[in-house]
């Protein structure tokens, strides 16, 4: 999938037919939907990557509803949906938060985000319960050093090779940080608040028999303070529960505290919200501002459920929505993925026989 630089600098604006925001398993199918009516679409997402809720939560759980599959799991699903609009080549834009959306005279819209700006006829926000972001130290000037000792996400255990290491955290993402980075980091400290982790069973075996062997080490606490010296941050201060303190000196800081959504921007774009989820029409799944249409758990109706499948099908009328609104006054026929031809050219398939 194509991705942005992330240190790029703002340029032109992109013009595009549609821009979905957010590129969780509904997003993902509404831009397939979309790529169907003809829709040329970019999708944005404040994570590194496709997935949302599915990746960040559930990548390795099982999901038993999706139509026609009988179980996979949520980096599955994504998987899937990806292959599925690789054919569309719709840019992805990750690690970019939309931080503006304001209509323009011609009825179009000005997007923003931390990095791009784009003019768009449509917007769909698929942004699930909000950006997820990871949950951060609450330690004054900790900020500073991220990026750079201080890392909020893991992602390859070999840069992290005979370092020492403090993961701060008792759950999947910091067990299986812990466990990956065995035999490589000179030496791994998990700090938790309690003797209690929260993983699969499995994850918690091995990762208390590298305990038992000593290649982890244990520190019940909770990170309270840190102290730095040329710039670097050099030790931090754990409290127990006995109010008794432990200085730890890391080379690298791994808080795996989680993710949270945050609702953000959205409630400053002017469509109407109910406790915090924007209210949509059935027919279209518009909301109160004609060509913003919202679909997925960011959304709310009478009758609401939030289901993957439930967001399928609210993708699938926003897209005939966007359609009508991209091209008003002009009937826009159901088709066909079976039997159409424009459909078959569209995904580059030839119908069998």
């Amino acid at each position: 999938m194509f991705q942005k630089d992330p240190v790029a600098e703002k340029q032109a604006p992109i013009e595009t037919d549609a821009i979905v925001i957010g590129a969780g398993p509904v997003g993902l199918y509404q831009v397939f939907q979309l790529g169907l009516l003809g829709i040329k679409a970019h999708l944005i997402d404040a994570l590194p990557q496709a997935g949302g809720q599915c990746v960040e939560l559930y990548a390795d759980k099982p999901i038993y509803d999706i139509p026609g599959i009988p179980f996979c799991t949520g980096q599955e699903l994504i998987d899937r949906l990806q292959a599925q609009i690789k054919v569309l080549q719709t840019p992805f834009h990750f690690n970019q938060e939309v931080t503006l959306i304001q209509k323009r005279a011609d009825g179009r819209f000005d997007v923003e985000t931390s990095q791009e700006t784009f003019i768009s006829k449509v917007i769909v926000v698929s942004a699930g319960v909000g950006a997820f972001k990871p949950r951060k130290l609450s330690l004054s000037g900790i900020d500073s050093y991220e990026g750079k000792q201080v890392f909020y996400k893991f992602s390859q255990a070999k840069q992290y090779a005979n370092q020492d290491i403090v993961i701060n955290g008792g759950e999947t993402a910091a067990l299986e940080a812990a466990v990956a980075l065995a035999g490589i980091a000179k030496s791994i400290t998990l700090v938790h608040r309690r003797d209690v982790f929260k993983a699969e069973e499995s994850l918690i075996q091995r990762f208390q028999g590298l305990c038992a062997e000593n290649v982890i080490k244990v520190q019940l606490g909770q990170v309270t303070n840190f102290k730095a010296t040329a710039e670097k941050l050099s030790s931090l201060e754990v409290t127990d529960f006995d109010g008794q303190t432990h200085d730890l000196t890391p080379d690298t800081l791994l808080p795996l505290l989680g993710i949270s959504p945050k609702l953000g921007p959205i409630s400053d774009w002017g469509i109407d919200l109910e406790n915090k989820q924007v209210l949509v029409d059935t027919e279209k799944f518009q909301s109160s501002t004609a060509g913003i249409f919202a679909v997925g758990d960011i959304n709310t109706y009478p009758g609401k459920k939030k289901l993957i499948v439930c967001g399928f099908h609210e993708a699938t009328l926003a897209a005939y929505g966007c359609a009508t609104h991209i091209y008003p006054g002009q009937a826009i026929h159901l088709q066909y993925t079976t039997t159409s031809p424009k459909l078959h050219e569209i995904l580059g398939v030839t119908p069998k026989a």
